[in-house]
């Protein structure tokens, strides 16, 4: 009888990726959605800010007191990376701990009942993975660890300086996921447009652009995580040329205000960031999304209210909104003047309206146009409606669509790209009819 694996992945899409390579190297485990009766529990943990800390540890005590007598608890990912020698002393609940560098020897280490910290930094190259929660999408690592000294960031301080993945590794997986019917893709890093400088090689991205294109069954293409500093006018020039990358923009500014942005260290200035959100948005029917961070320490009232006059006018298609953390390892958590627990939390609601504003604009400005769209599942709003994602739009962050007609002969299938009209809005969903295949 096979053993069961109940695996939990939280965090970003990057952690995503390192879970299906552990689901890789375990695939003669009998996956299982109940923990209660799983042989193996795996938590693959987010030690970014403290909501994130604590969802982790939550998450992995909840499951110790679900679990079967006999089963084994593993700790893996960022958290028990950044606090290996507290976590494996205070949480006895736990059988095996193991960080960032050893998600391809997860079976190795089931085996042995072993913990272990490797120091090495561990790149996908030609494990196989077993992509989750879609039958033609899969996001793309494309390196590990982090160049820039942001101040509020924790992440080089337990992921280490960038250490990109060779270009022909990349072509390689995208080339077996295609060779599996995967289409979309979503390339992925700390710093995506930092890619290959560890390696001399600047604007890294317009290789990764051109290499990709030579793919033959890549249909859809976006890059997620710009930064500033590293984004250049002829990359953004080189995503608009091309015929596979949509004109899609995520770059987290995370404030507005020039005084911010040289205390939080971000590189370059207020006035060249604009410059490079013009270039962005100017691109024909380009979606640019934006972060903003609020009550960072030395914040005034004034630079945040130039952040939201910032954030409501500029015509940014999607905000995300973090309230500051204060977190050991990083410049800002021994700076002065720290902004009160309360104003961060006014201050996140109040740009948490605009940027709930900012989407409703942009859906609003998609009515009665067309837009090419994927058809992912039943809707969950009503058994008439399918559940869909504009193409161009990054999965699940960026939005759902109701199809609600279509205009053709034969019954719409899951995983098709559809041609639709955006008929109407409802609350924060659009509608649509299916009209071309």
């Amino acid at each position: 009888m096979s053993k069961t694996v109940h695996i939990v992945s939280l965090g970003c899409t990057k952690n995503l990726v390192d879970t299906e390579v552990m689901m890789g190297r375990l695939q003669y485990y009998d996956m299982t959605q109940d923990a209660t009766d799983a042989d193996v529990i795996i938590v693959n943990t987010c030690g970014f800010i403290d909501a994130a800390k604590e969802e982790s540890l939550n998450t992995v005590l909840r499951l110790h007191e679900q679990r079967k007598e006999a089963s084994v608890l593993v700790m893996a990912g960022c958290l028990s990376e950044r606090y290996q020698k507290q976590l494996s002393e205070e949480l006895p609940e736990v059988d095996i701990f193991t960080g960032v560098g050893d998600y391809d020897k997860i079976d190795e280490l089931l085996a042995h009942k072993q913990s272990r910290f490797s120091k090495e930094v561990y790149l996908i190259d030609g494990e196989e993975r077993v992509v989750t929660g879609s039958t033609y999408h899969a996001y793309i690592k494309l390196s590990e660890g982090c160049n820039q000294q942001c101040s509020f960031c924790a992440i080089p301080s337990f992921k280490g300086a960038l250490n990109s993945r060779h270009l022909e590794s990349i072509s390689r997986e995208v080339e077996a996921l295609v060779a599996k019917g995967y289409y979309d893709f979503s390339f992925v890093s700390q710093d995506s447009s930092s890619y290959l400088r560890d390696q001399n090689v600047h604007d890294g991205l317009i290789h990764l652009i051109k290499r990709i294109e030579c793919i033959e069954g890549v249909k859809s293409a976006r890059i997620l995580y710009l930064y500033p500093s590293t984004t250049s006018p002829k990359l953004i020039q080189a995503i608009g040329a091309s015929a596979i990358f949509h004109n899609y923009f995520d770059m987290p500014i995370q404030h507005s205000d020039p005084t911010m942005l040289r205390i939080m260290k971000r590189g370059i200035g207020a006035k060249q960031t604009l410059t490079l959100l013009k270039q962005m948005r100017a691109l024909p029917n380009s979606f640019v999304r934006t972060s903003f961070i609020v009550g960072h320490p030395q914040e005034s009232m004034a630079m945040f209210e130039q952040m939201c006059t910032i954030a409501a006018t500029f015509g940014f298609d999607r905000i995300n909104v973090f309230s500051y953390s204060d977190e050991e390892d990083t410049p800002a958590y021994l700076m002065t003047q720290k902004v009160d627990a309360d104003t961060i939390a006014q201050r996140a609601q109040t740009l948490g309206d605009v940027a709930d504003e900012v989407t409703q604009k942009s859906l609003q400005s998609l009515v009665g146009k067309e837009t090419d769209l994927v058809i992912d599942a039943p809707s969950q709003e009503h058994e008439y409606l399918l559940s869909a994602r504009a193409l161009h739009w990054a999965p699940e962050i960026d939005g759902e669509i109701y199809v609600n007609e279509h205009e053709l002969e034969t019954p719409l299938e899951y995983g098709v790209i559809y041609r639709a009209r955006i008929t109407d809005i409802a609350g924060d969903k659009l509608l649509a009819c299916v009209i071309a295949s």
